[in-house]
């Protein structure tokens, strides 16, 4: 069977190149005579993926030396607790809910401290991004958390929240290395690899070192400091060593593209095509506020569920897999993460376009 087109928002499509090279490799990496996934993390050879893997994601986000860059473990959601774990030093800290992982994150720190919900987009179904331009954000606020790009619901910040001082904390899991950032914007970036980087098992964490301390709320589990993995260099324990090999590889794949400018001119050309089209569409239409679509994420309905589910089954049938919206909202939506190709999009845009004349 030839490879499909996979829409899913997670865990999501690689680079083919990225998955060749690895079947090539499985074997024998670079002459050990073993697949990664077989070899001692303590070992020269692991060494040598995991330092690489830190120096080509550091290169591509122009990290600082101030910085560190954390392979960690529990996915995203384990970080709604480690986060407030080490950072409320005050038991305080500010979240801007929009969407059901804010949410989740949201709920999950008020297990260690006063949370305050400073703006939010739930009134209408966080189809779009609040104002944050001057929020009352709490004097004694440990830190500022949003989850920057909403996988469910396709919004996206395009201008970060004034925090007025305070770090910036965000879950960036299906945007990540999908555009440039200013790392020096936040106090501490994180996501889970396995919508746009690499298989699942793998969580980035960038922090800044001065937020990296042995001050952290009592009862907190060792391997759950940031500062058990910044002194180990992410070796504190086994570390998800294939996941981290892969992300090595999409790393090196984002450079062979130009690094992070180009990517974006590519998600952006791709998402143009998309957008326009459901734009333009009697049949479909997107749900979220023009201003604040996600490059990474396209919710979009007929208005019909029985007509949305012909859809995703028709899709499927053409190898156009995983249309199906969130069970939460319904619908469908089409991931369009770094690897999706353009001949993808254009693929799905001329069945929709087909699907439409068919039952219009």
């Amino acid at each position: 069977m030839s490879r499909v087109y996979n829409f899913s928002a997670g865990p999501a499509m690689l680079p083919e190149e990225v998955l060749k090279e690895a079947a090539e490799e499985m074997t024998d990496y670079r002459g050990t005579g073993m697949s990664v996934m077989e070899m001692s993390h303590r070992s020269q050879a692991f060494a040598s993926v995991l330092n690489e893997a830190e120096t080509d994601i550091r290169e591509l986000m122009h990290i600082p030396e101030n910085y560190k860059v954390l392979f960690l473990q529990g996915g995203a959601s384990l970080q709604f607790a480690m986060i407030p774990m080490n950072l409320m030093k005050n038991k305080v800290a500010d979240y801007i809910v929009t969407g059901q992982w804010a949410k989740k994150a949201y709920q999950e720190a008020q297990k260690y401290g006063r949370v305050n919900k400073i703006a939010s987009s739930e009134d209408k179904t966080f189809s779009y991004i609040p104002d944050c331009s001057d929020l009352s954000v709490s004097p004694d606020a440990d830190y500022v958390y949003i989850c920057e790009n909403n996988t469910i619901y396709g919004t996206k910040f395009r201008e970060l929240p004034d925090t007025k001082g305070k770090p910036l904390v965000a879950d960036v899991s299906s945007c990540f290395l999908s555009e440039p950032v200013d790392v020096t914007k936040y106090g501490l970036i994180y996501g889970g690899v396995q919508k746009n980087i690499g298989p699942a098992g793998v969580v980035i964490v960038i922090i800044r070192e001065d937020l990296i301390t042995e001050d952290v709320l009592p009862g907190t589990p060792t391997m759950m400091q940031y500062k058990t993995h910044a002194d180990a260099g992410s070796l504190y324990n086994t570390p998800p060593a294939y996941g981290i090999y892969i992300c090595g590889k999409v790393f090196k794949w984002l450079k062979k593209q130009g690094g992070l400018e180009e990517i974006k001119k590519k998600n952006e050309k791709k998402a143009k095509l998309l957008y326009d089209y459901l734009d333009e569409s009697c049949l479909f239409k997107g749900t979220v506020e023009k201003k604040d679509r996600s490059l990474m994420n396209v919710p979009f309905v007929t208005g019909n569920e029985e007509l949305d589910a012909k859809f995703v089954k028709e899709a499927k049938e053409a190898g156009l897999e995983n249309l199906k919206g969130h069970r939460s909202v319904g619908g469908m939506r089409a991931s369009i993460y770094n690897a999706m190709p353009y001949e993808g999009v254009q693929a799905l845009v001329d069945f929709m376009k087909k699907f439409e004349k068919e039952n219009l």
